[in-house]
């Protein structure tokens, strides 16, 4: 990606998406994520997701290697065993658990996407979310907010902030755009938290 990161921030060599094992009921979705899917390959940034061949990571993930982008999924041996792995990518992974996908996307990447999707979308999204917090790791996480899809969920962040129980430094480190163009720059800007810099692992907890 074109331009200078943040102070203190790596480059960036491999972003992650998370998103929808389904397309979804808005042609939208499925556009910004072949559109991140290029956009990626462009930028010469390698492309970590779940390793599906369907719904919007399909999307993503065939528009990037069309681009000639580099991809490398993580599946489990449960999702290859129903015949849903993508068959054409640069690099796949299979493990054993969902636990160990999770973990292996996040460390071959530097950064995550998030477009809309369901149950395991809002997981990942939050666990990568409290890695920052606690200082595991320190990635930008930006939300793509497609027609207000995650207005629901950023209305609960602020509730949560409002009452106490989510810290404004914590609220603050995710990013939201309003479409793929905006990626970008919300990667290069972001910078982790103080807290979390405070809190790296092996450091003292308060």
């Amino acid at each position: 990606m074109t331009g200078k990161p943040a102070a203190g921030a790596r480059p960036l060599a491999s972003v992650c998406l998370f998103c929808g094992a389904n397309v979804g009921a808005r042609p939208v979705y499925a556009e910004a994520a072949r559109a991140l899917g290029r956009l990626l390959a462009r930028d010469g940034l390698a492309l970590v997701y779940g390793g599906g061949s369907v719904g919007l990571m399909n999307e993503a993930a065939t528009a990037a290697l069309e681009a000639g982008g580099r991809v490398v999924g993580v599946i489990t041996e449960a999702l290859m065993a129903r015949e849903v792995g993508h068959k054409a990518l640069t690099e796949m992974h299979v493990v054993a658990t969902m636990h160990q996908r999770k973990a292996l996307m996040a460390q071959r990447s530097d950064a995550f996407v998030v477009l809309p999707g369901g149950y395991g979308t809002l997981d990942e999204l939050c666990e990568m979310l409290t890695w920052d917090q606690l200082g595991i790791h320190a990635k930008p996480v930006v939300v793509v907010n497609l027609e207000g899809f995650f207005d629901g969920f950023l209305a609960q962040l602020d509730r949560a902030l409002a009452d106490g129980v989510l810290r404004p430094e914590h609220r603050a480190m995710l990013s939201v755009v309003g479409g793929i163009d905006d990626v970008p720059p919300a990667l290069r800007a972001w910078q982790a938290p103080a807290a979390a810099k405070e809190w790296r692992v092996g450091a003292p907890r308060p």
